[in-house]
C-alpha cells in the first residue's frame, strides 16, 4: 500500500518533469514563425511588366532566404481600387504581420512617406523615390524609410540602339506613360541610344531619324482616364513609325506589333520591365531591357533580419560583367528573336562601349528641346542633373509637361 501510495504521488511530479525537459528541446523548423515582408504593386501582379518583375523579386528572396514569406496587394491604383491608399494598405499589411514593406511606384512615395511617419519602427522601401536621397532634391524621408532604383538609363538606351539598328523607315516611336522626371530621362535615354546607333553604327545623317514620344497619362491603360495604349501603338504602326519602344508596364506595343506582322506588315517592338515580356509576339520582338530587382529586395530584407537596417538610397546598375546575371545585375537586356544576327552583333559592341566607358551618351554638348543648354561641349552629366530630368531632348517630337 506504501508503494503504491507514493507511485501516485510522484506521478505529477514525473509528468511536470517531462513537459519541462520537452518545451526545453530543439524545436523543429515548422514551428518556426516566418519572417514576414510585405509588397504593394501599383498595377496586376502578372501583369508580364513592372509589378511582375517585383512579384517575381518577392518570390526570389523567398528561394534565396529560408522561411521567409511574402505578403502582396497588387492594382493599387485609382482605376481598380478607388480611394484605396498606401498608408491603409500598409496598415493592413503590418495587421498581416509584415516586417518591412516594399511600395513600387513613384506614384506611391507621398504615401510611403506618411505611412513611415505613421508607423516610425517599420522599415519601408519605396522603389524609385528619392525622399531618402540625402544629396537630392526632395530629402525628408524619417530613418526607417529608404528607397532604390535600378539605372534604366542604360537599358533604354540598348533599347533604342536595337531600334535604331532595325528601323527601316528612320522612324521610331516611344510609347510613354505619365510624365515625370523618370520617363523624361528615361524616353531620352532611349534617344540618345538609337541616334548613337543611327549615326556611329549605320552612318546616317541624325536629321534623318525621326523619334517620337507620346504619353498616354499613367503606367497603363485606365479607361476613361488614360489614351487607350493599344490605339497609340497602332498610330504609331499606321503612320510609318515601324519600331516601338515601350515605357509602360503593359505590352500594348508588342501586342499589336504582332498584330501588324500577321497583316503584313514591317514593324518591330520592344517590350520593358520584365525579363520575359518578349513572350506575348517572340517573333516581332528586339528585345526587352528589364530591372531585376531581387537582389535588392534581398539587400532590404537580409538587412532587418539581422538587425542592421538603416536608412539608405541606392541606384543600381548593370554588372557590366555580364548583365543578365540574376545575382548581380539590377538591370538587364534580353535580345529578341527578331533582332537579326548582324544587329545582335552591332549591339554587344554597343554594350561594350557603355560597360568600358568609351560610349558616354550623358555628355556634352546636349541641348533640351527648348533650345537651351543642358550639357556644355565635354561636361559629363551628375546624377543630380540625370535624375532630375526637366525637359526631353532637342531632336526628340512630343511633349515635356
Amino acid at each position: 500500500m506504501r508503494s503504491r501510495r507514493w507511485w501516485w504521488t510522484m506521478l505529477p511530479l514525473l509528468l511536470l518533469g517531462a513537459m519541462l525537459l520537452s518545451s526545453c528541446g530543439p524545436k523543429t523548423p515548422s514551428a518556426e514563425q516566418p519572417f514576414i515582408f510585405g509588397v504593394i504593386l501599383v498595377g496586376p501582379y502578372n501583369d508580364h511588366g513592372w509589378s511582375e518583375a517585383h512579384y517575381m523579386a518577392g518570390k526570389y528572396v523567398e528561394q534565396k532566404l529560408p522561411n521567409t514569406k511574402m505578403i502582396y496587394v497588387d492594382n493599387v491604383n485609382p482605376g481598380a481600387k478607388p480611394g484605396v491608399t498606401v498608408p491603409q494598405v500598409v496598415d493592413d499589411l503590418i495587421k498581416q504581420g509584415a516586417k518591412i514593406i516594399f511600395t513600387t511606384s513613384d506614384d506611391f512615395k507621398d504615401g510611403t512617406l506618411e505611412a513611415a511617419l505613421k508607423h516610425p519602427d517599420l522599415p519601408i522601401v519605396n522603389v524609385s523615390g528619392d525622399h531618402a536621397w540625402k544629396e537630392g532634391k526632395d530629402y525628408r524621408a524619417p530613418a526607417n524609410e529608404s528607397n532604390f532604383m535600378g539605372r534604366m538609363e542604360y537599358g533604354k538606351m540598348i533599347a533604342g540602339c536595337a531600334a535604331a539598328l532595325t528601323t527601316q523607315t528612320g522612324k521610331i516611336g516611344y510609347l510613354g506613360p505619365l510624365i515625370n522626371d523618370e520617363t523624361r530621362r528615361l524616353a531620352a535615354s532611349a534617344f540618345l541610344g538609337a541616334r548613337y546607333c543611327w549615326t556611329n553604327m549605320l552612318g546616317r545623317d541624325a536629321k534623318d531619324l525621326q523619334f517620337k514620344v507620346t504619353w498616354i497619362g499613367f503606367w497603363f491603360h485606365i479607361p476613361g482616364q488614360t489614351l487607350d495604349p493599344t490605339a497609340v501603338a497602332d498610330e504609331f504602326y499606321n503612320t510609318g513609325y515601324d519600331v516601338v519602344i515601350s515605357g509602360i508596364d503593359t505590352t500594348q506595343a508588342l501586342v499589336e506589333a504582332g498584330k501588324m506582322a500577321k497583316a503584313g506588315k514591317k514593324v518591330w517592338a520592344i517590350q520593358y520591365d520584365y525579363k520575359e515580356g518578349c513572350q506575348e509576339a517572340p517573333e516581332v520582338c528586339l528585345g526587352v531591357p528589364y530591372f531585376n530587382w531581387g537582389p535588392a529586395y534581398l539587400k532590404a530584407v537580409q538587412l532587418v533580419m539581422e538587425g542592421k537596417w538603416h536608412q539608405y538610397w541606392d541606384w543600381n546598375g548593370p554588372d557590366w560583367k555580364d548583365i543578365n546575371n540574376p545575382d548581380t545585375s539590377a538591370v538587364g537586356f534580353v535580345k529578341g528573336q527578331a533582332l537579326s544576327a548582324e544587329n545582335a552583333a552591332r549591339l554587344d559592341t554597343f554594350i561594350q562601349g557603355l560597360a568600358d566607358g568609351s560610349i558616354n551618351l550623358f555628355k556634352g554638348p546636349l541641348k533640351f528641346q527648348d533650345g537651351s543648354v543642358y550639357l556644355k561641349e565635354g561636361e559629363v552629366a551628375t546624377d543630380l542633373q540625370i535624375w532630375y530630368f526637366p525637359q526631353l531632348l532637342e531632336g526628340m517630337e512630343g511633349p515635356s509637361k
